[in-house]
């Protein structure tokens, strides 16, 4: 079992382990998922996110490279901007989704999730042919700082990113990037830097009384508040990005045809329409509906299931994440062990975004 470069740090404060993507990661600290949850939707909250994979792509056909990967037009991508996209199969399944950052006009860094690093890197090398580029796994810390006090928090500790954005990235000396972004639904930011530091720059910021730790638990629950799939559960390689509901981020342009991998297949679904739905829901009582329970419409049919569920403490209630027939007929229950629970349907996300625009 693989560990972060923040494990002795992470034993130190008392984490709870527990085995995630080949790694030991914390699941909670002593304070306990609910207030870890809490504490970053009204301060910050420092997340370990090392796990996940950092691959650079460099030369002069990167722009190229990422738009046969993806299905954007990523020479269109303006520099030190990051973007939402996904790895499709020849289906227009779901490899993988991920953050594209523009480096440079011929650099870029995809930020994979640490479960699907193996299959990543092997969808870039078998279409890398070619391509006048190289790919780099990049082997840095990488840690999230969110919360509404986050961008405050990192000032304090004298790295002033007031003048960036949602989405903006940024390269800093010392081999640091940082990213004003996250997945919580937070206003927030991932920075990466190399692992030696790691540490000491973790514990200068929870220095500050308005800094904990939070582990995997909590980060689960925030984004399933925020509305955000979860790669394995509310995304894979049989659900395409018009059923899992993220085809916003495929612009009109890629929508008819292209030469990105999954161009014809998602054309034709474009087209016809998709089969499919994923879908906000609230269940009806105290019990959270867990992944993976059986979704039934008005007629007693099985129209799909719950990908993700859990407990909401910002709004104390159930919440829960489903992929229906798009044919299913209202109202609809979850089979809970035997025993039905409604399901009202929510519009999404159940807990409104806070990041930081240029309007606001």
């Amino acid at each position: 079992m693989k560990t972060t470069p923040l494990h002795d740090l992470h034993t130190a404060r008392g984490a709870k382990f527990g085995p995630f993507a080949g790694y030991q990661m914390p699941l909670f600290y002593p304070l306990g998922i609910l207030a870890e949850h809490r504490h970053t939707r009204a301060a910050c909250g420092v997340f370990d996110i090392s796990h996940m994979v950092q691959v650079e792509v460099s030369g002069k056909d990167a722009a190229a490279f990422v738009s046969r990967l993806c299905p954007y037009d990523a020479q269109s991508q303006p520099e030190k901007r990051a973007r939402y996209s996904y790895f499709l199969n020849d289906a227009a399944g779901i490899i993988d989704d991920l953050i594209v950052s523009r480096l440079a006009d011929d650099r870029f860094m995809i930020v994979c999730n640490a479960g699907c690093a193996d299959k990543d890197w092997a969808h870039m090398q078998a279409h890398i042919a070619g391509f006048a580029v190289e790919l780099e796994k990049r082997d840095r810390a990488f840690l999230a700082i969110q919360g509404p006090k986050a961008e405050a928090v990192l000032q304090s500790a004298g790295h002033d990113f007031r003048a960036m954005n949602f989405l903006d990235v940024a390269e800093l000396p010392g081999d640091i990037f940082v990213s004003r972004s996250g997945y919580t639904g937070e206003d927030g930011f991932e920075i990466a830097l190399p692992s030696g530091g790691a540490t000491e720059f973790a514990s200068a910021l929870l220095e500050n009384p308005d800094v904990e730790m939070i582990g995997l638990g909590a980060r689960d629950s925030l984004r399933l508040e925020a509305g955000l799939p979860l790669y394995g559960q509310d995304l894979g390689e049989e659900i395409t990005p018009l059923e899992a509901g993220i085809a916003w981020a495929i612009p009109k342009s890629h929508r008819s045809g292209g030469t990105f991998v999954g161009a014809d297949a998602l054309a034709r679904e474009f087209a016809q329409g998709r089969k499919r739905k994923r879908i906000g829901l609230r269940p009806q009582g105290a019990a959270p509906v867990r992944a993976h329970a059986t979704i039934l419409d008005a007629n007693g049919r099985k129209v799909g299931e719950i990908t993700s569920g859990g407990f909401g403490p910002t709004i104390d209630r159930p919440v829960a994440l489903g992929l229906i027939d798009i044919d299913a007929q209202m109202p609809l229950h979850a089979d809970l062990r035997g025993r039905l629970v409604l399901l009202d349907e929510a519009k999404l996300p159940f807990v409104s975004h806070r990041y930081k625009t240029a309007n606001n």
